[in-house]
């Protein structure tokens, strides 16, 4: 009599993670924390240059004098600061991000399945996904705004020991919440983050998928992982210049009651008002030097490490048996 087939270690879990939609999830955390760690410095230069007004000139020493300036002042700490909350939110963001798109798309615009999508259809898609994403995350990224500028040397916020303990992401949100107004706090500025995640990632989604399949030779499925490289490079680079303007307004409303910091805007078009008439257009795209030069390799991470992972683990999934 034949024995009966030793069971497959772990083949539950591997049937589970090969499904294409929670390996989407799984791969767009890693994308995420892999491609934010790579940039983490860039990305709080970015967000210090948001937050100055005029006559504040702390770090508008040029990109690499401004880092050198956080490597001297804090160091490598100082450096990644705000990094563990930005990788505790961005895992999420980004699962959220990359699997629902990969949801939206089959079950809402695909005309068959299968069908691939008209660069209109990945646009909407794509915003859809990133609205979603954001309002899952977005306590997270407040908290992560103010972990990156509180151990900044403003001298307007009155830091003078830079050395001295900082509240972390916990305890920054309970504060927040108790002296800020509740729910609402954890929510300031969650309009002008819609308005600009949702063109974001639906352009960078939009984009990706086109200037992927330039780069696909002829005859072949994929492109090579250089080729995902400079697709998620180009997609990023394009998608982020376009709507950097409200990544600004997202920063200044996250920081709108932070003392010492000078922004009291009231809504909306009040914050337009006050940026043009007091720091001109080039207040809206301030920090978008390094915001491009950390995009690039940003995006382009995050797309071939999102793809990688997805692939190794749709690729775990067992042969079906053909015995009846």
């Amino acid at each position: 009599m034949d024995k009966p087939p030793k069971p497959i270690p772990f083949a539950g879990v591997k049937r589970t993670v090969s499904q294409p939609v929670i390996a989407s999830f799984m791969a767009g955390g890693i994308a995420g924390a892999v491609s934010r760690t790579v940039v983490s410095p860039l990305e709080r230069l970015k967000i210090l240059l948001q937050v100055q007004t005029t006559g504040v000139s702390e770090y508008k020493l040029g990109i690499w004098k401004a880092l050198q300036k956080i490597w001297r002042e804090e160091g490598m700490k100082g450096m990644m600061a705000g990094n563990g909350t930005n990788c505790i939110r961005i895992v999420p963001y980004s699962a959220v991000q990359f699997g629902s798109y990969n949801i939206y798309k089959p079950l809402i615009f695909e005309s068959t399945p299968g069908a691939n999508l008209s660069p209109g259809r990945r646009l909407l898609c794509g915003a859809l996904a990133g609205i979603t994403s954001v309002t899952i995350t977005y306590p997270l990224d407040i908290v992560r705004t103010r972990l990156s500028i509180q151990s900044a040397s403003f001298e307007r916020l009155g830091v003078k020991n830079i050395e001295s303990k900082l509240p972390g992401m916990w305890q920054t949100m309970k504060t927040m919440y108790a002296t800020e107004g509740g729910i609402l706090a954890l929510y300031r500025g969650i309009i002008p983050t819609v308005a600009g995640v949702a063109p974001y990632v639906g352009l960078n989604f939009m984009i990706y998928e086109s200037v992927r399949a330039y780069f696909t030779p002829d005859g072949a499925q994929n492109p090579s992982s250089i080729g995902k490289l400079c697709a998620g490079a180009i997609s990023g680079g394009v998608a982020q210049t376009c709507t950097y303007p409200l990544d600004v307004l997202r920063r200044r409303f996250q920081i709108n009651t932070m003392s010492g910091m000078g922004y009291q805007y009231k809504s909306i078009a009040d914050a337009l008002r006050t940026i043009f008439a007091q720091e001109g257009v080039r207040g809206l795209y301030k920090g978008i030097a390094p915001n491009l030069l950390k995009v690039a390799p940003s995006m382009a991470s995050s797309w071939l490490s999102f793809e990688m992972t997805r692939d190794f683990l749709v690729g775990l999934k067992e042969p079906e048996d053909d015995d009846a």
